[in-house]
């Protein structure tokens, strides 16, 4: 073989090795978030977080500002425009992200740059947005169904058809939203589901045996309800979780923020007839609110609800001046099962 084949031969074989190197592949290219994530972001005040695959960052709401902004692995926030602009949204609450698009539940407790008296307490809506441009697709409201009773919408879970279920905090009711349409119904409307103070259904999730789980937060319990019969919702029997708010189901297993200051894992050997809590997290968690699940790993947004709470009972949003947050990692224990 003459030099010029030799260098030929050994400049194909760099090639293919730099081709090689350079394929895309999902797993080295993937991001890897810290254990914690510090953001500053004005006034943000969020409750709802997510993850856009899509993105690759995480989508943060606003309670005060009636918007939603990312927040990539290093914490820089940015706000999502269009959203930030629309005018309808209030109060941006627990937020979802589906098939490119993004959920936000629309509320309002008196504390947003956009609320007023006739919409304060009275509001709940679910808003579509196209993730990749940030304008809106749909809004439907959900307080056609009693127009003169107190309204929260709060968080929102899907089945794999993509009919949204919402939850109500100040009315005893799940709405049902078809994938395909504006037109909401109530899947149902309980006195289990009542409750005269603080935050009644919270943090929802769809269970692939055709069943929600709901968590009532001002009792600490968890409800499920069966897609085939939802007129008659169960209660979950276990441990008390009081506060429970946003919930993330992983591998079968739920995990609950609660008391603001933790998130348990809990997990079910009957058909989620019983509970019971496998452990708890309690470092790093300070007025969390809810968390979204990323490559297997539970991440938390520590939202400073408490302020907000305050807030609210003072009927003082001015009160609301904090622009550090934070995102926390689930610490499982050393040889958890």
């Amino acid at each position: 073989m003459n030099s010029f084949v030799k260098r030929a031969c050994r400049l194909l074989a760099l090639v293919c090795c730099l081709s090689a190197c350079n394929t895309l592949d999902p797993e080295f290219n993937a991001s890897v978030f810290p254990g914690r994530i510090q953001f500053l972001a004005n006034r943000q005040y969020p409750e709802g977080v997510a993850y856009s695959p899509a993105l690759d960052k995480f989508l943060i709401s606003s309670i005060t500002q009636g918007k939603v902004g990312t927040v990539d692995q290093n914490g820089r926030y940015i706000d999502i425009s269009p959203i930030a602009d629309d005018a309808m949204l209030i109060s941006a609450i627990g937020i979802k992200v589906r098939e490119g698009k993004l959920y936000v539940c629309n509320g309002d407790l008196g504390v947003s740059t956009k609320s007023k008296p006739e919409t304060t307490g009275k509001t709940a809506g679910l808003f579509v947005y196209d993730l990749a441009t940030g304008q809106n697709i749909k809004r439907v409201d959900l307080t056609q169904w009693f127009p003169n009773s107190a309204h929260f919408a709060n968080d929102v879970a899907f089945d794999p058809s993509g009919n949204a279920y919402v939850t109500d905090s100040f009315s005893p009711v799940i709405y049902k939203v078809p994938a395909d349409s504006t037109q909401p119904s109530i899947l149902v409307n309980s006195p289990l589901f009542t409750g005269s103070q603080g935050f009644n259904l919270n943090g929802i999730v769809y269970h692939p045996d055709k069943f929600l789980i709901v968590a009532k937060s001002n009792e600490g319990s968890l409800y499920r309800v069966d897609l085939n019969k939802p007129t008659l919702p169960q209660q979950i029997t276990g441990p008390t979780l009081l506060n429970a708010d946003g919930m993330v189901l992983y591998n079968n297993e739920l995990y609950i923020v609660n008391n603001r200051n933790r998130v348990s894992r809990v997990r079910s050997s009957d058909g989620w007839n019983t509970f019971t809590v496998v452990e708890t997290d309690t470092s790093g968690y300070d007025q969390a609110t809810t968390s979204a699940e990323v490559n297997g790993k539970i991440f938390t947004l520590n939202a400073r609800i408490g302020e907000v709470n305050a807030a609210v009972a003072a009927k003082n949003p001015n009160q609301l001046q904090a622009n550090e947050y934070s995102i926390q990692q689930f610490k499982p224990r050393e040889g958890g099962n």
